[in-house]
């Protein structure tokens, strides 16, 4: 075992029982602590002091970051909009595959087209994942969320136009 540094903090586990004793300073360590002294027999029992108690929250007031029930009903619903929304995103994502007919021979730029009919069919339910973490995270935090699935039904459908309009530049 090494030698303890002079300048370390005592460890608090191997001072004896003694020195946590409250009361008699000459009484023995192994000893039962003494009883209160008794009253006479005849004299009533001394009644406990009444403690002030602490006032009850009231109903209308809230905890400044309690669960708001409103907000995570709200928050549930839009996520399920956001889920359609993105779901509606790509439908309407799988019309633009017909943007390719008028093009003629090599007039259209194929790999452009292709990258805009991806972002607008995978960029919406990229957008709504990353919402949903984030709208349960604020939700578990106490945070108001509901704003997040708004957000992403936004930048969903901010996605879906940019694909559209990769695929219609596209075509020459």
């Amino acid at each position: 075992m090494s030698e303890p540094r002079p300048d370390a903090e005592p460890d608090v586990y191997t001072m004896p029982p003694t020195a946590y004793r409250v009361g008699d300073a000459e009484a023995d360590a192994g000893s039962p602590p003494a009883a209160p002294p008794s009253a006479p027999p005849g004299t009533p029992a001394p009644t406990p002091a009444p403690t002030a108690a602490a006032p009850a929250p009231t109903a209308t007031e809230p905890s400044p970051r309690g669960h708001r029930g409103w907000d995570i009903v709200l928050s549930v619903v839009l996520l399920v909009v956001g889920a359609a929304a993105a779901g509606l995103a790509s439908v309407l994502a799988l019309f633009l595959a017909f943007a390719s007919d008028s093009c003629g021979s090599g007039t259209c730029d194929y790999d452009q087209m292709n990258v805009g009919f991806w972002v607008a069919l995978v960029a919406p339910w990229g957008v709504w994942l990353l919402g949903v973490v984030a709208t349960i995270v604020l939700l578990v935090r106490r945070r108001l969320g509901f704003w997040v699935p708004l957000v992403g039904i936004a930048l969903g459908a901010v996605a879906w136009v940019v694909g559209a309009w990769l695929v219609g530049s596209a075509i020459g």
